[in-house]
């Protein structure tokens, strides 16, 4: 006997036994669930603490209002320190174009070394990528506008010029030291 099925009735066939298959696993693998909702459903309740007693702050009432602010310049003070703020004079050139060695803080540059051609004094600073670059009195280098003022065998010194924290500027010393890294 030969029997011939056509693809579609073989296609539902599939389908139909897949389908009870899938029906029949899943009822196994609920029972479980099913069971364990079962027995935490019959553990007896806990019970849950009281929120604790939150308690009144107590007021307080300021009485130093009449006295002088703390934070606020004395009346002798305020002229004094605007005067001396117009005065100094110290301002970074804004205009200049920057060098590319003011991308970097200064104590992350390291001078290797010196060169010295026609008597003129030329310092080796290593950024930290690991470039060398060749600098000379007259340089900015770092990033609060320092100018290189001298180059001595055993450091590069410059005058940086930094906020004064009272929305001015003062200029100061700094140094780079040559490195004993490597």
């Amino acid at each position: 006997m030969k029997f011939n099925f056509s693809p579609r009735l073989l296609k539902s066939t599939a389908t139909i036994i897949s389908c009870l298959l899938l029906i029949a696993c899943e009822n196994d693998q609920m029972g479980d669930l099913h069971n364990f909702i079962n027995e935490v459903k019959a553990r007896k309740a806990g019970r849950i603490s009281p929120l604790p007693e939150i308690k009144p702050i107590e007021t307080f009432l300021y009485t130093a209002s009449d006295k002088r602010n703390p934070f606020a310049f004395s009346v002798g003070e305020e002229p004094e320190m605007d005067q001396e703020l117009t005065d100094n004079g110290i301002r970074p050139d804004t205009l200049r174009r920057k060098e590319e060695l003011e991308d970097f803080p200064l104590d992350s540059l390291r001078m290797v070394g010196t060169l010295e051609r026609n008597e003129e004094a030329w310092g080796l600073v290593r950024s930290q990528e690991g470039t060398i670059y060749r600098i000379q009195p007259g340089n900015y280098i770092g990033q609060n506008h320092g100018r290189i003022t001298r180059i001595l065998e055993d450091r590069i010194e410059l005058i940086e010029i930094v906020p004064d924290g009272l929305s001015g500027y003062i200029e100061r010393p700094a140094s780079l030291s040559l490195s004993d890294d490597e």
